[in-house]
């Protein structure tokens, strides 16, 4: 096979597009276009409009909001519905519960991922395909709710905040994904590594973790929504203990008790703010506001990793 040099490449390339440019579409080929676009246009708007409606009613008049009057843009913008929530001293503690374990869980899981995945790729592990098959049973079968929460009492870890750490760190898909990955990359790279000395840890360091950054930003992806929307273990393992609540654990209280907290947020007003409220705040507001401050974080911080998550799943899936 005749290797191209790079500027033969290059021309090939350029020929390409001008082929293409020169192609003339047909009917048919021009109905699908339009099908193409106006179906992916409306499914993108299906999206993206209920966060938007969420929204333009948190910045809303309540009363506008309460009668129902807001459907397609914001009349009568105010962001006193926001700045309510400071009233309700629960709410950020469930936040900084949520950002601590969002960072501290993610950083653990990915490099666990890492350092399992780079390993399950040596042949000269011992017993490698025993505990690579063991690990993916793990993935099939659990023991259950029941015993998993009086494995977790029994290790101490219910009512702490270890629980949200210590039993999301091990994650077999990611490990899957990782190794995945870690056998796409050219194997010479570690030999040459490994004949001038270095050995499995400077490899892993200097190496393997530089070049997996794709599907390292994936995995973290995962682990960041699923720490931020977690509910399941605050609600179960954590109970007994409301300063350890997550935001959606406290997001799921206040919608039970959305009334209560608008006594609370608008309790915490002074006459003049409270008169710069054209109503008072409202069941359906509260919902919308809360709903809105668990939403941007992650709103906000996907769009930059959307490269590497397209990227990491692509490449880690060439090999199996």
């Amino acid at each position: 096979m005749k290797i191209l040099s790079k500027e033969e490449r290059v021309m090939r390339r350029e020929e390409k597009k001008e082929h293409k440019s020169h192609v003339k579409l047909t009917l048919g080929d021009i109905i699908f276009n339009i099908f193409n676009y106006t179906f992916f246009t409306l499914f993108t708007i299906s999206c993206i409009f209920p966060f938007y409606y969420i929204f333009i009613n948190t910045i809303s008049s309540n009363d506008l909001v309460r009668r129902g009057l807001i459907t397609f843009y914001p009349r009568e913008l105010t962001i006193q519905n926001y700045l309510a929530l400071e009233n309700v001293n629960d709410l950020w503690s469930s936040f900084g519960v949520t950002i601590l374990r969002s960072v501290i869980g993610t950083a653990l899981m990915v490099f666990a991922s890492a350092l399992a995945g780079y390993l399950m790729t040596k042949k000269e592990m011992w017993h490698r395909k025993l505990w690579y098959r063991f690990l993916i049973i793990t993935m099939y079968f659990n023991a259950g709710l029941i015993p998993t929460y009086l494995n977790l009492s029994m290790l101490g870890l219910t009512d702490t905040f270890l629980v949200y750490i210590i039993p999301a760190i091990v994650s077999p898909y990611n490990i899957i994904l990782v190794k995945t990955y870690v056998e796409s990359i050219p194997g010479e790279i570690e030999e040459s590594a490994f004949i001038d000395g270095a050995g499995y840890w400077t490899i892993f360091h200097k190496i393997i973790w530089p070049l997996s950054k794709p599907i390292l930003a994936t995995i973290a992806i995962f682990g960041a929504v699923g720490h931020w929307n977690s509910f399941q273990d605050s609600l179960i393992y954590n109970a007994n203990s409301p300063e350890l609540y997550t935001l959606q654990h406290r997001l799921y209280v206040y919608l039970n008790q959305s009334s209560n907290l608008g006594a609370m947020m608008d309790g915490g007003m002074s006459s003049s703010d409270s008169g710069v409220i054209a109503n008072s705040l409202n069941t359906k507001v509260i919902q919308y506001t809360i709903s809105m401050i668990t939403i941007i974080p992650i709103l906000c911080v996907y769009p930059f990793m959307q490269r590497y998550f397209e990227k990491g799943i692509m490449l880690g899936a060439v090999k199996g």
